[in-house]
């Protein structure tokens, strides 16, 4: 079962929220930060990314850097202002991307299920960044950023939350990129009939913020030592149902080609894949997209071999063991120095630049992970 919470929000006016609003953390780095809170104290960013504050060059895990964070976060409070909610409730969350709107939960969930795995995750996670969500939690003894969860989609569920959304939203912007966000607070008469119909779910699943959520729970045993508190059994997350998931590639830059030509490359994947003139978009599951010297190829490919696990037949698992292992000498590529990833939402036209500008060799654009794989993996004990 999926065990939900209503909190008591600390959240910005509707006024103040497309000030306050910020992407994560995580998917910009610190040049990017300060750029995009340059003129706008408001912004989350100072919390989050607080180095953006102190001389360039400070060491992102020291001592200063959470100080300082703890020290915008109270600031943020008074100036912003935002407000504390009278009582727990549970929120629902709106994006539209383009085209695309999905509509999410927001709630605490249960520390316990996410060690028990019943919130089922993909992703290792990498002890420097384990550590600084941790210590983050316990400096500012707040949980800022949600965890990205998804779920079996739930009819009733989904009942509940037409029914709160055609009320006016509590909050509803639209930010610098051009996402629109609304959020509505569930009604007190709604709030007991989504913890059911959420109880009746089995699994939960990450789809983004496992350094989060591990944060989450080691901040939950180190505050135990010393006494505990209650709201350490729950994170923030937002949980979307799978069928309105997006899920956006990942993808690659390899800095060299290992002091060969881009013509050897080529009669290389050659000689053991099909290689054409292509897309800088790959067209379905089994191809990727090649940025090299200047023009995009589409590389089919081959399957995985018979028996292999739903992850070692994921796209970026076959271009690995096929092109970047043996061709281009990428070892781990979670540590190697020489690979760099790139998200989706920053387009093809990134790979163009980087490989363009000599900050890369070639690039690599996937095909999309699907939801159903992503919880294929995870139910399998797969990365």
């Amino acid at each position: 079962m999926a065990l939900i919470a209503p909190f008591r929000a600390l959240r910005p006016t509707p006024e103040a929220a497309p000030r306050v609003a910020a992407v994560p953390y995580d998917v910009v780095n610190t040049d990017e930060a300060r750029q995009l809170a340059d003129g706008n104290p408001l912004s989350f960013l100072h919390v989050s990314r607080a180095e953006i504050d102190l001389a360039p060059g400070v060491d992102l895990y020291s001592d200063e850097v959470y100080a300082a964070a703890r020290r915008n976060f109270d600031r943020l409070i008074a100036e912003a202002p935002l407000v504390r909610e009278e009582r727990p409730s549970l929120y629902f969350y709106r994006l539209y991307m383009g085209g695309h709107v999905q509509t999410g939960l927001a709630a605490g969930f249960s520390v316990d299920e996410y060690d028990r795995d019943l919130i089922r995750k993909h992703e290792k996670t990498r002890a420097d960044k384990e550590n600084d969500r941790t210590r983050h939690i316990l400096e500012l003894r707040a949980q800022t950023g949600p965890v990205f969860l998804t779920y079996p989609a739930s009819s009733d569920v989904d009942a509940i939350a037409a029914r709160v959304t055609a009320a006016p939203a509590l909050i509803d912007f639209t930010a610098v990129d051009g996402v629109r966000h609304e959020i509505w607070r569930v009604p007190d008469a709604d709030t007991a009939p989504l913890v059911e119909a959420f109880s009746r779910i089995a699994l939960l699943y990450i789809a983004d913020g496992h350094h989060r959520a591990a944060g989450a729970a080691r901040a939950r045993r180190e505050l135990a030592q010393s006494g505990g508190s209650h709201e350490a059994d729950r994170f923030l997350a937002v949980a979307f149902p799978h069928d309105q998931m997006q899920v956006l590639p990942y993808n690659r830059l390899v800095k060299d080609l290992q002091g060969r030509r881009p013509g050897e490359i080529l009669e290389a994947l050659r000689r053991t894949h099909t290689v054409t003139p292509g897309p800088a978009t790959p067209e379905r599951k089994g191809d990727v997209s090649m940025f090299l010297a200047g023009h995009w190829y589409t590389v089919r490919l081959n399957p995985a071999p018979a028996g292999a696990g739903p992850a070692d037949a994921l796209d970026v698992s076959l271009l690995q063991d096929q092109i970047l292992g043996p061709l281009l000498g990428i070892g781990d590529p979670r540590v190697d120095p020489r690979i760099d990833f790139v998200g989706g939402a920053r387009g093809t036209a990134a790979l163009e630049h980087a490989v363009g500008s000599g900050k890369a060799a070639v690039a690599f654009s996937m095909f999309p992970v699907s939801v159903a794989d992503l919880m294929a993996i995870a139910d399998a004990g797969g990365i």
